[in-house]
C-alpha cells in the first residue's frame, strides 16, 4: 500500500480515537467544576496536535518498511515544549481552583466552541493565542508535508526519515508556549481579587447593619 495512503489512514483513526475519548473523558477540554458545556483547552489540544502528527508518521514507517525511525532530537524538544505548556496549564487551573470562590473563574465558565474556547482568555480573543495557534497550524502542516515525502522515499534511512525542526523554529515554539503559560497565571487575578473585594464589601455592609441594629435597641434597666 503507498505509504501516502498509510499515513492518512493511521492519521483519520488517531483523530477518531481523540474525538472519542474527548466525548466519553473529556481529554481536550480545561479542568473545570462544570459538569457540562466545559471550555476547551488550548494546552491539551497542542499536545493532542503534535501527538498524532508525529506518531501517524512513526506509525506509517512502521508499517510501511518493518523498520523503527530516529525521533529527531527536534521533535522530542518539541513533544518537551508542548508537555511542558499541558503541565504549567493545569498546575495554574488547579492552584486557580484553591479559591474560596470558584464560580467565576475562566475554566468554570461554559465554553462556546472549540476555536473560539482555545483562542481565548478572560479579556476575549487574544492575539497571543491566535499567534501560537496559527504558529502550531504552520508548522505542523510542514512537518505533515515533509514526512510524506520523506516517507515516499525508500533512499531515506531511518534516522532521516521523520523530518526534524529547526532550532530558531524551536524557539519560536518555546516563546509562544512561555508567553501562554506566564499570562495564563494571570487570567483569573482579576476574577479572584474582584471577588475578595466583594467579599470585604460585604463584611463591611454587615458590620455596619449590626452597628445600626445595636444602636437602635434601647438600653435595659
Amino acid at each position: 500500500m503507498d505509504a501516502k495512503i498509510i499515513f492518512w489512514l493511521v492519521f483519520t483513526a488517531l483523530t477518531a480515537l481523540v474525538l472519542y475519548l474527548n466525548v466519553k473523558h473529556g481529554i481536550l477540554l480545561d479542568e473545570s467544576t462544570r459538569k457540562t458545556k466545559k471550555p476547551y483547552s488550548y494546552s491539551r489540544t497542542q499536545l493532542t496536535w503534535w501527538t498524532v502528527i508525529i506518531l501517524s508518521g512513526f506509525v506509517t514507517v512502521i508499517l510501511k518498511y518493518q523498520e523503527i525511525p530516529t525521533l529527531t532530537e527536534g521533535i522530542l524538544i518539541l513533544l518537551g515544549i508542548s508537555a511542558a505548556t499541558s503541565m504549567a496549564a493545569r498546575i495554574t487551573d488547579n492552584s486557580d481552583q484553591d479559591q474560596t470562590n470558584t464560580k467565576n473563574l475562566i475554566q468554570n465558565l461554559p465554553g462556546d466552541n472549540f476555536l473560539i474556547d482555545i483562542l481565548s482568555d478572560s479579556s476575549g480573543v487574544s492575539i497571543h493565542r491566535l499567534q501560537a495557534v496559527l504558529f502550531n497550524l504552520v508548522i505542523g502542516f510542514w512537518f505533515i508535508q515533509k514526512t510524506l515525502a520523506n516517507i515516499a522515499d525508500p533512499t531515506l534511512n531511518m534516522a532521516n526519515i521523520l523530518p526534524d525542526i529547526e532550532t530558531n523554529n524551536l524557539i519560536l515554539m518555546g516563546l509562544s508556549a512561555g508567553t501562554y503559560a506566564a499570562l495564563k497565571t494571570t487570567e483569573n487575578k482579576g476574577v479572584t481579587e474582584k471577588d475578595t473585594a466583594t467579599k470585604d464589601s460585604k463584611k463591611d455592609e454587615d458590620n455596619e447593619i449590626d452597628s445600626e441594629i445595636d444602636n437602635e435597641i434601647p438600653p435595659v434597666g
